[in-house]
Formats: C-alpha cells, sequence, structure tokens
C-alpha cells in the first residue's frame, strides 16, 4: 500500500510547529488522517511504501522493514530498525495485522517514521533545498548530505579532461573549459559576492545573467559567450544527470550563434607569402611553419607535435602526412606537396627539430600569432593572420579551388562530416564562376 503524502509549502511553518510527543511507546497529538489531507498541494507530492523482504528473512526467521521514499520517477530504500514476523505483515495495510502487542508496535514505529518523513519534508522545504529522496532518506538517518557546489563539480569535471588530455581530449579543450571556469568564478564574485555557491542556486535567471555579464563586463562577442554557456551546459548536465539537481535551468534556454565568414589567402597573397624573404631567422621559420600549414592543412595543434615518424610511403610510393588530429582523434592522411617537402628538408638540421625530435620548430600558437601579425603587416596582407588561417586556406585555395574533390579534402582535414567541409565550399566565389563560364561556354 503506498501512503501519498502532499505539501502544502504555504502552510510549512504550521505544520513545523506541530510536535511529535512520544511517551511509553504511546504517540500523541498525530491528528487525523482529514487533518493531514488539509495540508496537501499539487505543487509537490512524494510517496512513502513500507514493506518486507519474504526471500531475505533474518536469522532469527523475522523479516526487517523497509521504506522506499519515491518522489516522480526517482525513488530512494531505506533499511528501518523494526521487525515483524512475516506471517503478521499485511501488504494491503503496509503493516502488521493482528492485535498483538508485536503488531502494534510494528504499526506505531511507521507511523511515527511517516510523519518524521513529513517533518522533513517540511524542513527541506523552508530550507529551500533539494527536493528529493535521497536527501530526505539521508536526514532521516541522520548523514550529512555532501554540499557540492558550482565551482566544485566544474573543477572536478576540469580535473578529470586534464587528466585525459590526448586520450579522447586535447589541451585546447582544457583550456577552453578553464578559461570558461574562471569566468563562472568571476561572475559569482561580481553578481553575488561569494567564492562559490551551491548547485541548486544554479537557475533560467542565474544562466541569463551570466551572459549579460559576458557580454557587458567580459566584452565577449556573441559566438564567445556562447561557446562558455555551452561549455558550462555540460557540468550542469553532468550534475542533472547525476541527481544531484532536479531541474534542468537550461530547459528554456537556446544559444544564438552569429554567422562568420572564414578568413583564407587568396592565391595572390599567398604567393606574396611564399616569395618573402626574412633576415630575422624568427619570422622567416614562423612564415615556413604557417606556408606548411597552407599546403598540408594542418591545425597548430597538430603542427606542433608533428614528429618525422608521421611521414609515411602511400599508396602512390609518395611522402605522405598521417596523423591523429588531437581536437578530434580523426585520422587525417595527406601527401606532401613540392612546398611542404622543401619546408621539410629546410629545417631538417635545424637545433630545435634535431634537439626534440620534431619535423619543424614550431613556437607556441600565442608567440606564432604574434609574429603573424608582423609577417602580414611586412606582406601587406590585409587579413588577420592566424594560425588557423593557414587550415582555411588550404580547404579553399590550396584543394577546392582547385576542383580536389569535397570528400578528399574533408578526409585530409580529419573532419567528422562532410558538413563541416561544407562550410569552405560555400566561400569560393572563385569557383563558382569558373564552373558558371563553362556552362556559359556550351549555351553561346
Amino acid at each position: 500500500m503506498l501512503l501519498d503524502l502532499s505539501l502544502d509549502f504555504q502552510n510549512a511553518k504550521k505544520v513545523q510547529q506541530k510536535k511529535v510527543q512520544i511517551i511509553s511507546g504511546r504517540f500523541l497529538n498525530l491528528g487525523t488522517n482529514k487533518q493531514n489531507r488539509s495540508i496537501m498541494s499539487k505543487r509537490k507530492t512524494y510517496q512513502l511504501l513500507f514493506f518486507i523482504k519474504r526471500k531475505k528473512l533474518l536469522k532469527s526467521g523475522k523479516a526487517k522493514v523497509f521504506l522506499r521514499i519515491s518522489i516522480n520517477n526517482q525513488s530512494k530504500e531505506l533499511a528501518l530498525p523494526c521487525e515483524v514476523d512475516p506471517e503478521f505483515w499485511n501488504s494491503e495495510i503496509a503493516g502488521a495485522s493482528g492485535n498483538t502487542k508485536e503488531a502494534k508496535q510494528v504499526n506505531e514505529f511507521i507511523h511515527i517514521t511517516k510523519f518524521r518523513i513529513q517533518e522533513i519534508v517540511n524542513e527541506i522545504e523552508l530550507e529551500k533545498e533539494g527536493f528529493e529522496p535521497e536527501l530526505i532518506r539521508n536526514k532521516y538517518l541522520g548523514i550529512e548530505p555532501i554540499v557540492r557546489t558550482v565551482l566544485g563539480i566544474f573543477k572536478e569535471h576540469n580535473d578529470k579532461v586534464k587528466i585525459l588530455i590526448g586520450h579522447g581530449y586535447s589541451n585546447g579543450t582544457y583550456k577552453g573549459y578553464m578559461v570558461t571556469y574562471n569566468h563562472i568564478a568571476n561572475f559569482i564574485h561580481w553578481k553575488y559576492r561569494k567564492e562559490d555557491l551551491p548547485l541548486q542556486s544554479v537557475n533560467h535567471e542565474f544562466i541569463t545573467d551570466f551572459e549579460v555579464y559576458l557580454k557587458s563586463i567580459n566584452k565577449c562577442q556573441q559566438n564567445t559567450a556562447s561557446k562558455n554557456i555551452k561549455n558550462f551546459k555540460k557540468i550542469i548536465m553532468i550534475a542533472l544527470s547525476n541527481d544531484w539537481i532536479v531541474k534542468n535551468p537550461f530547459a528554456h534556454i537556446k544559444l544564438k550563434w552569429e554567422k562568420k565568414e572564414r578568413e583564407f589567402l587568396s592565391e595572390p597573397e599567398l604567393e606574396r607569402l611564399i616569395n618573402k624573404k626574412f633576415e630575422i631567422h624568427r619570422l622567416e621559420a614562423v612564415k615556413d611553419c604557417f606556408i606548411f600549414a597552407c599546403f598540408t592543412g594542418l591545425a597548430h595543434s597538430d603542427l606542433a607535435k608533428l614528429n618525422p615518424e608521421n611521414i609515411i610511403i602511400g599508396i602512390d610510393n609518395k611522402k605522405w602526412i598521417n596523423i591523429n588530429r588531437q581536437k578530434t582523434n580523426q585520422s587525417s592522411r595527406i601527401p606532401l606537396l613540392p612546398h611542404a617537402l622543401k619546408i621539410i628538408e629546410k629545417y631538417k638540421d635545424h637545433p630545435e627539430v634535431v634537439n626534440n625530435g620534431k619535423l619543424l620548430p614550431v613556437l607556441s600558437n600565442q608567440k606564432m600569432n604574434a609574429y603573424l601579425k608582423e609577417i602580414a603587416d611586412l606582406c601587406r596582407i590585409r587579413k588577420p593572420l592566424t594560425s588557423h588561417i593557414a587550415r582555411h586556406t588550404f580547404a579553399t585555395t590550396v584543394t577546392l579551388n582547385n576542383d580536389v574533390p569535397i570528400e578528399s579534402v574533408s578526409k585530409m582535414l580529419g573532419h567528422k562530416s562532410l558538413a563541416m567541409t561544407k562550410i569552405y565550399a560555400k566561400l569560393l566565389d572563385k569557383k563558382v564562376s569558373r564552373d558558371m563560364d563553362l556552362i556559359s561556354k556550351k549555351y553561346i
């Protein structure tokens, strides 16, 4: 038999004041079922089921009385310090049958437990804690709940990602989560003047206010703000799947993304860069590493870890790059074009290459981008030159614009789907013009 109990939280204080007294095993001041029903509400409903496990009896032959607490689709069980002869247990009334002393004691204990649970539920609502079976059970047993906080579970997640770098996660992904963690920490301090918050504090308002903070205080663009909110959403989804929170605060949140054109070098710009010679060795090396990426499509993280073992002899008996992309762990095989081969040969005896077992003297992404800005100015390239533009240039100017099938480009880029590569195909006005010229000649 299920005992359905509901709580009108507006009357919680009145219920809290109603004391339960136990004198000589007698249960006093309980009120009638009708009085208890008078404080019911549709807002919160929980169910209590008292039962025994007939197949798991004690050595004495008696059965432990168990309690199952259920709220919606969640439930928790606990063994009560109460025993009963299984012959006297009546599942229909969820108690003991008969007028024996033992039956009265068992039913009295169940009655007391029921009202203790009611008191606990009242306390939970008054303290505005998460209304869930595990919390009710723990409070009944006197177990101190684990206080999970926003930054606490975020840090646990980031620590795990750090351990898994190179095993499904990249260093860039880890750094991205750390950036979001710092934004959340700063937001909590800015908005709430606290070092951290209980996990239950995250609601719809928290998320929308976080977006406002990112855009106004941190001056983030729309896509940067959405990326940080997306990272934070993953943390909240972990909490939700572990039943650490009951409601999904992202239920009515829809991230906005602005479509931005991907920059890449045109053929004249690429040629200008190739032909430019720098007397400063560091600038020359950065330029060559960038050009190498333009002819291989490698992202900076993959370019930096490239070593001689990644060079293989392909099906055509020519040299290829064979590498698993750090970001996606997707396999990427790329035939080496003449420009790329020349750059490898040029730096084979470079001290940084020899000492570190690398293929090229690649600087950190931050330093490389700083030098690329200077190189762009010297080469009269007005685009914001970054290491990732090299990858875009390979996808567009070097391959798709020269009629390399999009399927082949996708494979070389290590994309998980063709849809990712099609983004580059939309950028090529020159190819569209050339294709239409062929049609126009046909219909002269």
